[in-house]
């Protein structure tokens, strides 16, 4: 793409601004976008070589190292078919992972073999953009082979978006349009049975270790199975394949009624037996609380799961104490907007008030409506705030998880043959006032989530495990950033909007103190949630699934924040570097545009920017 902020002797070709597409019930709404084919993978391998030939490096050695790329990323689809399906390969829809004890050694075995030899390349004959990758390969390596320490920990496979939601999450993502995938699909559901028999074995093997989850969180899970069993077979979640399947399709009838049999017959008694597992065998062992320091080497767990989701070195007691200190910045923007709308008393009055009727949405389907109006009017105003756009669009669909679910973003297609979505969960309307939604959206779809993963995936001159990679602290950093973009545009326009906003970042900000507190400093459920009640305001149903949430996957909560905090302090000191040649728009694509990055990665990708805009 070209750069948009320069003027060019050559009109572009941009596609419209706003584009809006109404299929299936389902709005899609697209990004600015600029025109232009991305280079194929031979010329983009060309291209490195060359440029690392023009720079003095070895162009060998660049070769090689985009050949392991490669074949990481070919035998990682393989090994891993469901992540596979999740970013867009759907070569392997028909199988599952091997979970089997022989299984996961192997897979082990692999990763560090995949670490000695990216640790053998000489990194200083790669160029530039190639030591980046090295880097941010054999980062994410080492952590995943540190992991490997603590094999109780990774038995944890029950809870916050754990194995009990799998099978619906896998049939969701089945491109039902495309020829062959529902084949597959029911191929997968066939195999299914074994794969939880694998799992229940892989959980029996965590109580004999000593790690069980927490009671809360089982309770959770169950509730969440018991939801996926007791709808009607048609209707429920393992079917959805067959329920998107275009009508014309050949054979449909047929195979939709083997599904339902295969479904009837196999999976639910799998699921089933998964329950009673659960119920029978792991309830009993539960502790009544999950602190990663009751369980054998929970404290080294902790620490390396803060390492790996904030990618940073800061300690759990310095990340409680940078919580601490953005609540008590944030309590005094808070209190200012208290004064504005002329509401008396604490949190608890203050969310009386802003809880009324009038700030609600009577029905699912308004709710639905006031969320793609506020995706439309972020995507006119993205120029703004970038110099260049993803071609690919993001659409806002409705998703019925249950009135604690949040909101959430799913990614589109590596190849780009689909959107990316906002699943919005409207069951959530009775609780989810008007005056939230902006921060929200802006969080989820543009300039958040979406922007920042379809810019990656359509960066072709990096590898694919970096265009399609998940780095926490830089992708939620990044999503928690961009809600603060939404007021130089004019998002937060009411006070209530002011503060869903404030609220947002206070939630962010909690997770610091909350999550530390429980894993380190022997805070226990109630008081974790007595906390959140008192700085967020938020509904005691959502604060207790949070609270759950934290204790289920320790650390993640803290990406967000700590990236946030680090993406402000870069732009403070491009800002402050650079003067009036400092532009907000180049910056955004400067962060974005080597797709997810550790931090200290990212600090140094932002110092090389400032160099060059320099001597612009």
């Amino acid at each position: 793409c070209r750069d948009m902020s320069q003027p060019s002797a050559r009109p572009r070709r941009l596609l419209p601004r706003t584009v809006a597409i109404w299929a299936a019930g389902w709005l899609v709404v697209g990004a600015a976008a600029c025109a232009g084919a991305a280079p194929s993978a031979s010329e983009r391998g060309a291209a490195n070589a060359e440029s690392a030939t023009a720079a003095g490096e070895d162009a060998a050695e660049t070769a090689r190292l985009h050949a392991f790329f490669d074949r990481y990323w070919q035998e990682s689809a393989e090994r891993h078919p469901i992540w596979a399906t999740f970013r867009g390969d759907h070569r392997y829809d028909d199988r599952w992972g091997d979970v089997s004890p022989e299984g996961v050694a192997a897979t082990d075995a692999w990763t560090r073999d995949m670490l000695a030899q990216a640790l053998a390349f000489r990194r200083e004959r790669l160029a530039p953009a190639d030591q980046v990758s090295l880097d941010v390969f054999v980062h994410n390596a080492r952590l995943r082979v540190a992991r490997q320490r603590f094999d109780g920990h990774r038995r944890m496979t029950i809870g916050h978006f754990g194995f009990q939601g799998l099978l619906a999450g896998v049939m969701r993502a089945v491109p039902s349009h495309r020829p062959g995938a529902t084949t597959m699909a029911l191929a997968r559901l066939r195999a299914y049975p074994a794969r939880v028999d694998q799992e229940i074995d892989h959980l029996r093997g965590g109580i004999a270790l000593g790690w069980v989850p927490a009671r809360p969180v089982l309770e959770r899970a169950l509730a969440e199975l018991d939801g996926q069993l007791a709808a009607p077979l048609r209707e429920g979640p393992y079917f959805e394949p067959w329920r998107k399947q275009p009508a014309e399709t050949p054979g449909r009838d047929a195979q939709a009624a083997e599904a339902e049999a295969v479904i009837r017959d196999r999976v639910l008694p799998a699921q089933q037996r998964l329950r009673r597992a659960i119920v029978d065998e792991l309830l009993p062992a539960a502790p009544p609380d999950g602190s990663l320091s009751r369980y054998p080497d929970g404290e080294a767990v902790y620490a390396l799961l803060v390492r790996q989701h904030t990618t940073t070195d800061l300690t759990p007691q310095q990340v409680h104490a940078l919580g601490q200190q953005e609540l008590a910045r944030l309590g005094t923007q808070i209190a200012a907007v208290q004064r504005e709308l002329g509401v008396d008393g604490g949190m608890r009055e203050l969310m009386q008030h802003l809880r009324q009727p009038k700030y609600m949405h009577d029905t699912p389907e308004a709710m639905l409506e006031h969320i793609r109006a506020i995706a439309k009017r972020l995507d006119a105003e993205m120029p703004r705030l970038f110099a260049e756009l993803p071609r690919l669009p993001y659409g806002v669909r409705p998703t019925f998880l249950g009135a604690a679910s949040p909101d959430s973003y799913t990614r589109p297609p590596a190849a780009g043959s689909g959107p990316g979505w906002y699943n919005a969960n409207v069951l959530a309307y009775k609780g989810r006032p008007r005056w939230a939604l902006p921060t929200l959206v802006a969080h989820e779809a543009v300039p958040g989530h979406h922007l920042q993963i379809a810019r990656a995936l359509e960066i072709d001159a990096l590898p694919a495990f970096r265009r399609q990679g998940h780095i926490t602290a830089f992708t939620e950093g990044w999503a928690l950033y961009a809600e603060t973009l939404g007021a130089s545009i004019g998002l937060y326009d009411t006070p209530e909007a002011r503060f869903g906003h404030l609220q947002a970042q206070a939630l962010r900000a909690a997770r610091l103190v909350v999550d530390t507190g429980l894993h380190t400093q022997g805070w226990s459920r109630q008081r974790a949630i007595d906390f959140m009640l008192e700085h967020t305001g938020e509904a005691p149903d959502f604060v207790a699934s949070e609270v759950d949430r934290y204790v289920s996957n320790p650390g993640q909560a803290l990406a967000y924040m700590v990236g946030k905090l680090r993406i402000d302090a870069q732009r403070d000191r491009a800002r402050a570097a650079l003067g009036e040649r400092f532009d907000l728009r180049r910056f955004h694509n400067a962060v974005l545009d080597a797709g997810p990055l550790p931090l200290a990665v990212l600090d140094a990708q932002i110092d090389a920017w400032i160099e060059t805009e320099r001597a612009r």
